[in-house]
């Protein structure tokens, strides 16, 4: 090996020190990453499955979007190779992530009854290995309501298990948001016996059902909660009934670090924009990065 000179260690040292002092760019690696990464719903921010949804993201100062596999009209069109190129570039344009994937749509078509979700599920599979995405929302609202389904919330077990197991092998997640408590979700999850079934926790939801939002995440604990919804109904996230506060201190005890989705929280007659640059900027200075 050849001996290094006084000067090459010189320079080498003045290298390394402007390289460390040097800000963050999307082409230069962090340093740390972020504990938490804040998103927005692509729906919450005016763009359902639409591309622009990144730019508006990128106005709010957000690090990635959620966004729609589609909707029944139009045949969950983020299946299809060229829409995901699309949304790539979006995503890749604005510097920002394509955070995870969500099927609103389950709220009107049900999961627990119509056939057509049972292929729009095992699809999204691909379409999550396709975008690099591990997590999608499957929503149980509307017309997809479990709370006292008995029926159906045995024909959503029975789904869940045949497609379990593509999950698995896929590396990505199925998270299940709906009415019901953190028990009643967590039997469901027992029942299907994955991994890849996992509770999407949204804090508003659970707080407007009267359900003890802290003890319920301190119970479910990080392996059985995917990703999270900070979100309020009518109010900017902190002005709300959520103690977001509490919420903070329920996420650093169970050592939760990860993706959280701004949904909602524009006061009436608020500006969307404008609501949500507050929002993540509330956010920011209650999880670090």
């Amino acid at each position: 090996m050849k001996p290094i000179s006084r000067r090459e260690m010189l320079i080498g040292s003045a290298m390394a020190t402007l390289a460390l002092s040097a800000p963050f760019s999307p082409g230069r690696a962090e340093l740390k990453p972020r504990r938490f990464k804040i998103g927005a719903c692509d729906w919450s921010i005016g763009a359902m499955g639409r591309t622009q949804a990144f730019a508006v993201a990128k106005q709010i100062g957000l690090d990635g979007v959620q966004v729609s596999l589609g909707s029944a009209a139009d045949d969950m069109k983020l299946r299809q190779p060229e829409v995901q190129r699309q949304f790539k570039e979006a995503a890749q344009a604005s510097g920002l992530e394509i955070a995870s994937l969500a099927i609103g749509e389950l709220n009107s078509v049900p999961y627990k009854s119509d056939p057509r979700t049972e292929i729009w599920v095992s699809d999204c599979v691909e379409v999550m290995q396709a975008l690099g995405v591990k997590v999608v929302l499957l929503a149980f609202f509307g017309n997809g309501d479990l709370v006292g389904d008995t029926p159906g919330t045995d024909e959503v077990v029975r789904r869940l298990k045949k497609v379990a197991l593509k999950a698995e092998k896929a590396g990505v997640i199925l998270g299940l948001e709906s009415w019901l408590s953190a028990e009643d979700t967590l039997r469901i999850m027992d029942r299907v016996g994955s991994t890849a079934v996992k509770m999407y926790y949204d804090v508003c939801n659970s707080t407007d059902r009267g359900y003890d939002i802290c003890k319920e995440i301190k119970w479910l604990g990080h392996k059985n909660i995917c990703e999270f919804h900070m979100k309020e109904n009518g109010f900017l996230l902190g002005q709300g009934k959520v103690n977001f506060e509490r919420v903070r201190d329920c996420l650093n005890d169970i050592g939760y670090e990860g993706w959280m989705q701004i949904e909602g929280a524009v006061p009436k007659g608020g500006d969307l924009l404008k609501s949500y640059i507050a929002n993540q900027k509330f956010l920011r200075g209650l999880f670090p990065g």
